[in-house]
């Protein structure tokens, strides 16, 4: 097979690598399979389509893709990049070679000729990829825009934008510059006894909540400050109390807070309120380190003291839990309980475990609890 690199550039070479691979793997090429109903289905209600159009544009969407191999090959250090146009009708394939227009056309695709090729643009991507977090903070994404042969940065203030480009020292004239509203956010599920981490540590989720249209979870005070940063949802403590009490929400937008809590085996337990249940009543646990565990409730109104100060109105179970537990669910039947704060003993050998109760943590920040 002929080099990749300087050897290929220009359209004799061009021409010749094609027809030394490209024809005689496609006289052999298998016909494409069929394409799974699912799919189709897929596209229909996704992209308006008919299923006789969504089975064109797969086939169309096929051939570009071995097209879009061979050429890239073929080009090398001159390819610039490709593009269907929006019904996958038309395949565009950019170089800075006018003179392998030839050869682009013979694979059924448009030639269009710019100033830049692919390399040089992902350059400059990499640089702004190696920016400082502080200069990159005020930008909400870059990428390489091939149809506009340039690369993109976006920030809801163009100073911002600029700022990351001026920090990156790329050269300007290969950037476009827009402001946009676009804000990209990690999307997770919001589940009770699902893990969340704060800087190195972990603790679990309580219970989904929300206030006004912000999404997010109530938890264990001890776990973080208000502007304690989570990920795994993403998130920020908005409020926190410990000691004295152990309870905090974190507002987690652009994830989905669920009525659900990580039950048995994975499977979920919805929540349906907040009633809270007698003494002597069941009760399970939902946490990232052990799981759900179950037992019954001994004492509400207990005040602990803990090596950091004591905290009062909690409600004592003889359920266990581990280190990493802390802020995960307490459900009884489907009503939810309150936030696992802390207590004695493990899961291997029995111990003695409290929580804050929920409805004081709705009615302290003015939570909702979600419910199904």
């Amino acid at each position: 097979m002929l080099s990749r690199g300087p050897l290929l550039a220009g359209a004799t070479t061009v021409a010749l690598y094609l027809a030394a691979t490209v024809a005689p793997a496609m006289a052999q090429a298998a016909p494409p399979a069929q394409p799974q109903p699912a799919v189709i289905q897929a596209l229909q209600r996704d992209l308006g389509l008919t299923a006789e159009q969504a089975v064109t544009r797969l086939a169309n969407e096929s051939r570009a893709m071995s097209a879009e191999s061979t050429l890239s090959q073929a080009l090398g250090d001159k390819y610039a990049g490709s593009w269907l146009n929006a019904d996958a009708s038309k395949l565009s394939v950019a170089t800075s070679d006018a003179s392998a227009a030839g050869a682009i056309q013979a694979q059924g695709a448009q030639p269009v000729v710019v100033s830049r090729t692919l390399n040089e643009l992902n350059a400059v991507k990499d640089r702004l990829d190696a920016a400082s977090a502080e200069a990159k903070a005020g930008a909400s994404l870059w990428y390489v825009d091939i149809p506009t042969n340039s690369v993109v940065v976006q920030a809801a203030e163009q100073a911002g934008a600029e700022a990351l480009v001026a920090a990156a020292g790329v050269d300007k004239s290969a950037v476009r510059v827009t402001a946009s509203a676009e804000k990209p956010q990690t999307y997770i599920n919001i589940i009770g006894g699902l893990a969340y981490y704060i800087g190195g540590s972990r603790c679990s989720v309580g219970f989904s909540v929300t206030r006004g249209t912000t999404p997010g979870f109530v938890t264990a005070g001890h776990c973080g400050r208000a502007g304690s940063r989570t990920t795994s949802p993403t998130g920020t403590f908005q409020g926190s109390s410990f000691p004295g009490n152990d309870y905090a929400w974190v507002a987690a937008t652009g994830n989905t807070a669920q009525p659900l809590v990580r039950g048995s085996g994975g499977a979920n337990v919805t929540v349906r309120g907040s009633t809270q249940a007698v003494v002597g009543s069941s009760i399970c646990r939902s946490g990232s380190t052990t799981g759900w565990r179950c037992g019954t409730i001994q004492q509400h109104n207990t005040s602990v003291t803990y090596s950091q100060g004591t905290v009062s109105g909690l409600t004592r179970t003889n359920v266990c839990a581990e280190p990493g537990d802390s802020g995960g669910s307490f459900i009884s039947g489907s009503q939810a309980q309150g936030v696992t704060s802390g207590g004695s003993g493990n899961c291997s050998s029995g111990g003695t475990t409290y929580y804050q109760p929920v409805n004081e943590i709705l009615s302290a920040y003015g939570l909702t609890l979600r419910v199904g």
